[in-house]
């Protein structure tokens, strides 16, 4: 069942969030700390607390949150030279390490396409980083597409 978080899902979001930091920490060491979360408590309490800012979970049969997704929406309004959108931006998703691959990550994803299309989104979007291929053939497989590419030169190589 896809639901929105609440307060007492704070500790099992706090453990996803350390295990997908941890892939992060693996592919990018130079820029992510190993043994860190990008959220602390007191983060995702005012995160769900914040209805500009929606954080989905999938919870098990048994009750078990095993992922989350948390979003943010963006517009843009009155610029000269931008039309006026509406977005859903997906912040973070992640699946418990032991549940990849039986579908939760998309039926995840899915939801927040059709909780985008309710919202009058005009796009859903995110950032996925090159060197994690399997969140690349994830979101390939789902049917994304570059819609702009971040380029960097590293000046400290040591």
């Amino acid at each position: 069942m896809i639901r929105a978080a609440k307060l007492s899902d704070i500790p099992r979001l706090a453990e996803l969030l350390r295990q997908i930091h941890a892939v992060h920490a693996q592919i990018r060491p130079d820029i992510f700390r190993s043994g860190q979360r990008k959220y602390s408590d007191e983060d995702l309490t005012r995160l769900l607390a914040d209805p500009q800012k929606p954080v989905f979970v999938y919870e098990d049969e048994a009750g078990m949150v095993q992922a989350y997704a948390m979003c943010a929406f963006q517009t843009t309004e009155n610029e000269t030279s931008l039309h006026n959108r509406k977005v859903l931006y997906l912040d973070d998703l992640c699946v418990d390490e032991n549940q990849r691959g039986h579908k939760i990550g998309e039926q995840l994803y899915h939801h927040l396409v059709a909780f985008a299309q309710a919202e009058q989104c005009d796009a859903l979007t995110l950032y996925v980083w090159n060197d994690n291929q399997g969140a690349m053939r994830f979101y390939d497989r789902l049917g994304l597409r570059p819609l702009k590419t971040l380029l960097e030169h590293p000046l400290n190589t040591s």
